[in-house]
């Protein structure tokens, strides 16, 4: 318990798992949450200050599956191992096994297959007041930003942990070392930075953080590491954390369909990775958007080479976070089996991709040489457990496997010589877990041996009572002692052998480390590229037509999330619609009822300048974009309870983020802004708005509204074009086309809405009273709202009966002649003309 505590002082608030055996167990409060957290039976071992110790326990085998719950629970956990073997112990004359906290699992610093998911990276984030950087210990990628805004960058990079010298809430506290430009130069073994490209003080400060924590977790250990690239220079669209929350690109609310999930074709977890990387930033240079349309373009065209890529890639194994275990000596054999069978993929696709314009991982024959000569066809899951290493690789492993195997064999001869040596027919070799082999033999021949040895017999045979059983006794002697010290050792050497062969296998790949990584990095790229040709032949989608003019065109353009679901739900059709936000025509007004469409039109627009700026095809009849430098989002409406803010509040405060940041080659998405205030203070609000955007900022927008009022502005800002959701009215029903058209709606429709929400009928006839009041109000030249309005008013009183209608309520049809009946009727008629009196 001494080294318990020890080893909880040094985890702080991690839970410690201290390996007792073949068992990882807890103590303490950190058994206690465990506990509740796994399932799992909380015991007792012990008592510390008189008071019972609670415990509980996990196998060592089976770890990595409660380590992955606790971690996704939000746990950190320390990792205390037996840093020695009982025979050190006993060597060094102690009571008990040394044992030490060897590193602490977290969110960021995992590497485990267990703990990571295979389409996602798991980013470490350090946060540093204007800088930040971001790392990847699972597979080396390293990079910094200046002057990111923090919740952007969270949105964008979803990282699996932040750190923070600031005190965020949802990170973890970490404190800038002294001197950041020398630790990080000497976690790189460098002089300067100079040769990685230029940094700003708080990015190095971000840098430091960031692998101090990671060294600080590995118990001084650094993973494989690519050199910190920084994003400064590279052109890439921003988006904020509302846009990424509106278009949900790779999350979504209730975990509904996203983007991601929408267009992921992928065939392996660093092809996922690459793609949900590529949605997150969009690029914003003109050439290398150009360059992933041409690559996919060429697949698309080549059907035969995509296929050959598709099929090299299909089930191969994640080299890049193989290699990190590697780096770490964490690994298990089947990491080494995936970077040989992955560099025999390498050498595939660079095969498939010969004499192209692809990116082709470059083959490293001399490795992948090695490793398949090396390593056995099948691959145990611990080291171990032996077998790593195949046959007629190493042959001092062969003599001591041949040696460690016949056990069998000589055990046999073993026993055939004993049982001949003691007259003992029934004598039979067995493997006792403490005493080792020894020969048994039944009681009575047993009594004998006790009695007397048999003659002739040399010291090397004569037999040692060792143990007594009800109906047999058990005895050793010097040969078969000396037969079992043998095959213990040669299984010991054999393990120790290799062992020693697969660090050598190890130091081989990592002096190839670089290599590796980028072949890893060129299969990703691939399988993106061809997921896209895939994707774009099965949806006929057009490769987007990109410029530097502030274009914005496209024809029967189809929404990919909204598509594909009401494909899997075999629904109806998706209704194609056309965007056109070119110079002349930049803002586009769009009206029209809740149910027809207007929130898909807008995210479906939004999408495709991300889908084409991350190289992607659109799904279109054609299209031609303008770079998009910021996209701005905001479709529907969303509290900030725990910050204190309301719907309208936060709406005016992404309002208030476009106004501001928005430039000309911007892209702005805005639905019904000002609807969370009073009438004409929303009206008054996107009114200003809207002019902003066509007198001062001059961007493409799309601008949907319930504000009818705002269509006259037409009239007056000469780039704004009127467009509505089509909607057709039949036998007092509505039917949503669900289709843009030229000019302004009719009306909102919103009871019709209402009643197809299932709002009562009493509700919606008093509704329609209402709006009827309002609209004649509004006809007749008045203030519809000036007066007292008709929501609050008493229901109106039906009018007067007509005089004809009360007399015919009058008449006893039954009761009256032929002549009767025709005086009555032509009274009526008289009573309608009103030609004679009642």
């Amino acid at each position: 318990m001494a080294q318990w505590f020890a080893a909880k002082e040094r985890a702080g608030s991690a839970l410690v798992f201290f390996r007792m055996g073949d068992f990882y167990e807890l103590f303490f409060e950190d058994a206690e949450a465990a506990s509740e957290a796994l399932g799992l039976a909380l015991t007792q071992r012990g008592e510390h200050q008189g008071v019972p110790i609670p415990m509980c326990g996990v196998p060592h085998h089976a770890c990595e599956a409660y380590l992955a719950r606790l971690i996704r629970r939000g746990f950190r956990v320390a990792i205390c191992e037996q840093t020695e073997t009982p025979e050190h112990a006993k060597a060094r004359k102690a009571s008990t096994i040394r044992r030490e906290v060897v590193r602490v699992v977290t969110p960021g610093t995992a590497t485990e297959e267990a703990l990571l998911d295979a389409a996602r990276p798991a980013w470490l984030l350090a946060l540093a007041e204007g800088g930040a950087a971001w790392l990847d210990v699972s597979t080396g990628a390293f990079h910094t930003a200046a002057g990111e805004d923090p919740a952007a960058l969270i949105a964008r990079l979803r990282p699996a942990e932040i750190l923070a010298a600031d005190g965020r809430d949802d990170a973890t506290p970490a404190i800038i070392p002294k001197d950041p430009a020398r630790r990080v130069a000497d976690a790189f073994g460098v002089a300067t930075l100079d040769g990685f490209g230029q940094f700003s003080p708080p990015e190095i400060a971000a840098c430091a953080m960031a692998l101090d924590y990671v060294r600080a977790m590995g118990n001084g250990q650094l993973p494989r590491l690519s050199p910190p690239l920084a994003e400064g220079g590279r052109g890439r669209m921003l988006l904020d954390a509302a846009t990424r929350r509106s278009l949900e690109i790779l999350e979504s609310p209730q975990d509904g369909p996203t983007l991601l999930a929408a267009l992921d074709r992928t065939l392996t977890g660093p092809g996922a990775r690459e793609l949900a990387a590529r949605l997150a930033a969009p690029l914003d240079d003109l050439a290398a958007i150009r360059a992933r349309h041409d690559h996919v373009a060429l697949l698309l065209t080549e059907r035969d080479r995509c296929d050959a890529i598709r099929a090299a890639l299909k089930g191969a194994p994640d080299m890049a976070r193989a290699l990190a275990r590697l780096s770490l000596d964490r690994f298990a054999p089947r990491d080494l089996g995936a970077l040989r069978d992955g560099l025999a993929r390498a050498a595939a696709l660079a095969e498939a991709a010969r004499g192209s314009i692809l990116p082709a991982p470059a083959p490293l024959p001399d490795l992948a040489a090695e490793l398949a000569r090396a390593l056995a066809e099948e691959l145990p899951a611990r080291l171990e457990d032996g077998g790593v290493v195949g046959a007629g690789y190493d042959g001092q492993l062969d003599a001591l496997r041949r040696l460690r195997d016949d056990a069998r064999g000589a055990i046999a001869a073993m026993q055939m010589d004993l049982a001949q040596a003691w007259g003992v027919a029934a004598l039979k070799i067995r493997h006792h877990q403490q005493l080792g082999f020894l020969a048994e033999v039944p009681s009575a021949a047993g009594e004998k041996l006790l009695r007397a040895a048999p003659n002739g017999l040399t010291d090397e045979m004569r037999p040692i009572h060792r143990q007594s059983m009800a109906n047999a006794h058990r005895f050793t002697c010097a040969a078969l002692a000396a037969l079992d010290r043998r095959l213990s050792e040669a299984g010991e050497e054999a393990q120790r052998r290799e062992k020693a062969v697969v660090q050598h296998l190890r130091r081989l790949v990592l002096e190839e480390g670089e290599a590796v990584a980028e072949a890893a990095r060129a299969m990703a790229e691939l399988d993106v590229l061809a997921a896209a040709a895939e994707l774009a032949r099965e949806g006929q989608w057009c490769r987007p037509e990109m410029t530097e003019r502030p274009d914005f065109t496209i024809i029967a353009g189809r929404h990919p999330v909204v598509e594909k679901a009401l494909r899997e739900a075999r629904g109806p059709a998706f209704v194609p619609n056309g965007c056109d936000l070119s110079p002349g025509r930049r803002l586009c007004l769009l009206t029209g009822p809740n149910m027809a469409g207007k929130s898909t039109f807008l995210r479906q627009n939004a999408l495709f300048a991300v889908m084409a700026q991350a190289g992607l095809f659109l799904p279109a009849e054609a299209a031609r974009l303008g770079l998009v430098d910021r996209l701005f989002s905001r479709v529907g409406a969303a509290d900030d309870l725990a910050g204190g803010r309301s719907t309208f509040m936060v709406e005016m405060s992404e309002t208030a983020a476009i106004l501001n940041l928005a430039g000309p080659r911007s892209l702005v998405v805005l639905d019904e802004v000002g609807r969370g205030t009073a009438t004409w203070d929303g009206l008054a609000i996107a009114t200003a708005v809207l002019e902003a955007l066509h007198d001062r900022i001059r961007c493409r927008t799309l601008f949907a509204t319930h504000f009818h009022e705002l269509t006259v502005l037409a009239h007056r800002l000469p780039e704004l074009r009127l467009a509505r959701m089509e909607v057709r009215e039949w036998r007092g029903e509505v039917v949503f086309r669900h289709s843009v058209g030229e000019g302004a709606a009719e009306k909102s429709w919103g009871i019709h809405v209402a009643k197809l929400a299932g709002v009562p009928t009493p509700v919606l006839r008093r509704s329609a009273e209402v709006l009827a009041a309002l609209e004649a109000r509004a006809a007749a030249g008045e203030d519809p709202l000036a007066t007292e309005l008709p929501l609050f008013a008493p229901p109106p009183r039906p009018p007067s009966a007509h005089p004809a209608l009360e007399a015919l309520r009058a008449l006893d049809p039954d009761s009256l002649s032929p002549r009767e009946a025709q005086e009555a009727l032509y009274h009526l008629r008289g009573l309608a003309d009103g030609t004679e009196g009642q």
